[in-house]
């Protein structure tokens, strides 16, 4: 059975009752949906606003309304978290019920709040934008970039900005301290050691392909991302870098505690985080490339399959890690009966 790691916040408490600045994160949140979900519901009743003649998309009508539907809801579901987290019933919610959904989110929202802007930044110093398909045709016109990432950034901001207050009222005790604080009973078993060393084992495949891949490598890519390849591409594989490394760093430092003087909520908020960032973003991907055309050109290689593959398992090695240190620092708090 899974414990759950919750406790109920008192009446009259910041998050029982949301102030203004609850209120004005869970508006703006809302608001920044809007914009995708409005371009979605015109593609699914047929528009092609912002699809120039020649794109991809509209050579494969069922996937790509497929793909639409299913993107529809997952944005939907950010509004029902903005509620979530404001109401005085999302308190009552099972943590995992609440947690599984907000890990989710973060793992799909972080890589373009953190990638996005470095890709402006690039591109406006010369860089080049990986806009078009195979046959050099426009995929998307590049408003549409702006006003969908855009919109990403402001509810991953707003959504992030609402769980760290609710985390904070919710289950803010399990996190105070020190990592050198912690008591050696519990923390740091052999079982989390070797957890902690298998992720970051597993990491070592995935890491070293994007890193080589960010640095101009081609083995192991398909034709069609060797033909596309721009500076967009380079910074996608730099970050995913990045986000493998900090996942193994924190998966380590939960376990065998080390940096002592750092505070617990550093290692944990990093491991909610990149574990997210990985395991999602991956699981993504492998997704998407499951509605590729036949042509060989396009398919994932077999070391794109190992990399999101092992991308996930590391991800989700972390994020164990990081629940059950959870666990543990709730049943220390737990008063004796």
């Amino acid at each position: 059975m899974t414990e759950t790691v919750a406790f109920s916040a008192q009446p009259g408490s910041p998050a029982a009752v949301p102030g203004r600045a609850r209120r004005v994160l869970r508006a703006v949140a809302v608001a920044a949906c809007l914009p995708y979900l409005s371009l979605k519901i015109a593609w699914l009743a047929g528009s092609h606003v912002g699809i120039p003649d020649g794109s991809v998309l509209l050579e494969h009508r069922t996937a790509v309304t497929v793909a639409n539907g299913v993107t529809v809801l997952m944005d939907a579901c950010v509004i029902v978290l903005a509620l979530v987290l404001t109401r005085p019933w999302g308190l009552r919610l099972p943590a995992w019920l609440l947690a599984v959904p907000v890990w989710v989110a973060t793992g799909l929202l972080t890589p373009i709040m953190t990638g996005f802007p470095v890709q402006l930044v690039v591109s406006a110093f010369g860089g080049s934008v990986d806009a078009t398909d195979d046959g050099g045709e426009p995929f998307l016109h590049s408003w549409v970039f702006g006003v969908v990432y855009g919109g990403f950034i402001v509810q991953g901001l707003a959504l992030g900005a609402l769980f760290a207050l609710y985390a904070r009222d919710r289950w803010g005790r399990l996190w105070q301290g020190r990592l050198w604080d912690l008591p050696c009973a519990g923390f740091g078993t052999p079982a989390q050691k070797t957890v902690a060393v298998a992720a970051a084992v597993l990491a070592l495949l995935p890491l070293t392909a994007h890193l080589l891949w960010a640095c101009g490598a081609m083995a192991g890519l398909n034709d069609d991302l060797i033909a596309d390849r721009s500076s967009d591409f380079h910074v996608v594989e730099a970050q995913s870098t990045v986000f493998l490394a900090c996942a193994a760093a924190a998966g380590l430092m939960l376990a065998f505690r080390r940096g002592r003087a750092v505070p617990v909520k550093v290692p944990l908020a990093l491991a909610w985080i990149t574990s997210a960032a990985i395991a999602c973003w991956a699981g993504w991907q492998s997704v998407a490339s499951l509605a590729v055309t036949d042509d060989a050109a396009e398919r994932p290689t077999a070391l794109m399959h190992l990399t999101y593959a092992g991308q996930m398992i590391v991800g989700i090695l972390v994020a164990g890690l990081a629940v059950r240190f959870l666990v543990l620092r709730s049943r220390a708090a737990r008063p004796t009966p």
